[in-house]
């Protein structure tokens, strides 16, 4: 029997792309309901109602409202939420398996579990396992940078970029208020926000993340061990050595997979050192992160369909 899963919100760039690798699997059917009712409250509850596991695509608002009908419904289909609402809400689980032993545990016995952003999981990866080492002082947490695809805008930036409206790269977030920074901080166990500025490139889809910190004279390497030591055996996280993504960093190489791949470089006279994340950021850092959680919660292969 197949498992049955329906996406709320199917018609966005993240709710495409998980569509089209659960409608690929025989293991899934997915719950329809008919286009015009997609913003029907009865109508979604009653895919709700049907499904075993309902993943929402869904601006926040929109999430936070269809949670709230399901519990006044009394529904207990387990959720996914590709949204920032509910990222760092005490009872929801947060569905970066990679990112602490008995995280994958946690997510597979989860009734409702919180995607993370693109962003963030790219930080958390390089962040967490040194604060756990000792490598990094949460009281003093390292800036970040980066570059994304314009994807990771949504619909509204995907419409400027591909009708021309802009042009070129750009920074943002230059206030320290980007809606990842309290999940970063959270889940990288630091004791206040990061410095914190992105950018966007004029490219599709994509993403490269730098985590920039002075390690000592012996740090650069000690991080490396730490980062491999962590993520040993995992499937979708690789710790490469720093001349893979030397002289130039390419966001864009991983599109198209759940991979994230991290790598440390610097100075090791000085110890100033860069630690880098690639990954898709619709692929691990949206849709194929979404897809690994629900074979999590559904007993199933975990790279089924990735």
């Amino acid at each position: 029997m197949a498992h049955k899963v329906f996406i709320d919100g199917d018609v966005g760039t993240t709710g495409l792309q998980i569509r089209e690798r659960l409608e690929r699997r025989g293991d899934v059917a997915l719950v329809r309901i008919d286009l015009a009712l997609r913003k029907d409250i009865p109508a979604r509850l009653a895919a709700f109602a049907e499904a075993e596991v309902a993943i929402l695509c869904l601006p926040d608002a929109a999430a936070k409202e269809v949670v709230a009908a399901c519990d006044a419904a009394g529904l207990s289909t387990r959720i996914i939420d590709a949204s920032t609402a509910h990222r760092t809400h005490p009872d929801w689980c947060f569905g970066f398996a990679e990112m602490a032993a008995g995280q994958r545990d946690a997510i597979r016995g989860a009734a409702r579990v919180t995607n993370p952003g693109c962003w963030s999981t790219c930080a958390i990866a390089l962040i967490r396992p040194l604060v756990d080492a000792g490598l990094i002082d949460p009281a003093h947490p390292p800036a970040i940078s980066g570059v994304s695809g314009y994807s990771g805008g949504g619909k509204a930036m995907i419409e400027e970029f591909e009708s021309g409206a802009v042009q070129g790269s750009f920074l943002y977030g230059a206030a320290q208020g980007h809606k990842h920074l309290p999940e970063i901080t959270r889940y990288g166990r630091l004791a206040r926000p990061p410095v914190f500025v992105p950018s966007v490139g004029q490219y599709a889809q994509g993403m490269a993340v730098a985590v920039e910190l002075d390690l000592g004279v012996d740090g650069i390497v000690r991080a490396e061990e730490a980062l491999r030591a962590h993520y040993a055996g995992e499937r979708f996280v690789t710790v490469v050595p720093a001349a893979t993504h030397e002289p130039r960093v390419w966001p864009q190489q991983l599109n198209g997979t759940n991979r994230m791949e991290l790598s440390v470089h610097g100075n090791a006279e000085t110890g100033a050192a860069t630690l880098i994340a690639v990954l898709d950021n619709l692929g691990k850092g949206a849709s194929g992160a979404a897809v690994q959680n629900l074979n999590l919660m559904l007993g199933l292969d975990e790279g089924a369909g990735l």
